[in-house]
């Protein structure tokens, strides 16, 4: 089965990118579903302005700065709007904090002789991609992605993102600590020269999210349940099993186009890491 991702927004004129959904995170599956609410396709269009230029930094990193709120945007779970046309790794999706369900936290202090050698960091000690926001309240929100992961740092006291720093990391809820510090061994991760990949089961949560958009884009099309079966499984299995006396493929592709329906119109922030 072909594993890029080509998405029609749920309509015949646009023309959306494929992606190869191999290195998905939680983001980017959350971006594919939302990218195909017509809701959210009509509010993009009416949108102005409809794009906002990021600027690459020295360091690699690239930031948008906003100058003012986005409220459209933000009822969405963004800071402004992104294309819907475009796939993941095209599209500048910018996810408010206040829509992700765990941020690391950071106090940026500057390095002085007293700290040990190491201790200080600058966002080019990541290996990995590098997307900043700052919103109007002076917040950069740093999002590191590499390998079918996502870690979002907020940084508060760091006036200039290319800048070292010496950080001070939070803690505001001690009943979140593994998460937070699952969160923090990625940190360290992203300095390694080449970042490792997380070794994930034969059969994960991004292969039913895959099935899961399939089947919300064949549906969108009009197609019968036969047809979108037919998509995910193949003519072969499909064939054999779909007038058995099993009515397993029938509801495994009902609930797989109910998931994607369900995510479409809003279940997608579930998604957001």
């Amino acid at each position: 089965m072909n594993h890029s991702v080509v998405s029609s927004c749920g309509r015949t004129d646009d023309h959306a990118a494929s992606c190869d959904s191999t290195d998905y995170a939680g983001v980017d599956w959350a971006w594919e579903f939302l990218r195909r609410n017509e809701d959210y396709i009509a509010d993009w269009r009416s949108s102005v302005p409809r794009h906002l230029p990021c600027v690459r930094l020295k360091d690699g990193t690239q930031l948008l700065r906003l100058r003012r709120r986005f409220p459209r945007a933000e009822k969405w779970g963004l800071y402004t709007f992104a294309d819907p046309r475009l796939c993941p790794h095209q599209a500048a999706v910018f996810w408010h904090t206040g829509a992700l369900k765990r941020v690391v936290r950071l106090a940026a202090r500057a390095p002085n002789e007293r700290d040990s050698a190491g201790t200080a960091r600058t966002l080019a000690d990541f290996n990995v991609d590098r997307r900043a926001v700052i919103g109007v309240d002076g917040v950069p929100l740093v999002l590191m992605k590499a390998n079918g992961l996502q870690v979002p740092l907020e940084i508060h006291g760091l006036s200039v993102l290319t800048a070292p720093f010496a950080p001070v990391f939070e803690l505001h809820d001690l009943t979140d600590l593994s998460e937070q510090t699952e969160l923090l061994r990625h940190l360290q991760r992203f300095t390694e020269q080449r970042p490792r990949a997380i070794r994930k089961p034969p059969f994960t949560s991004d292969d039913r999210l895959r099935h899961a958009l399939i089947a919300l884009d064949e549906s969108l099309k009009g197609k019968t349940y036969r047809q979108i079966a037919i998509a995910i499984f193949g003519e072969k299995k499909v064939a054999e099993e779909w007038h058995g006396h099993s009515q397993f493929l029938k509801d495994r592709t009902r609930r797989l186009v109910g998931k994607g329906t369900e995510l479409m119109k809003g279940g997608y922030r579930s998604l957001l890491s």
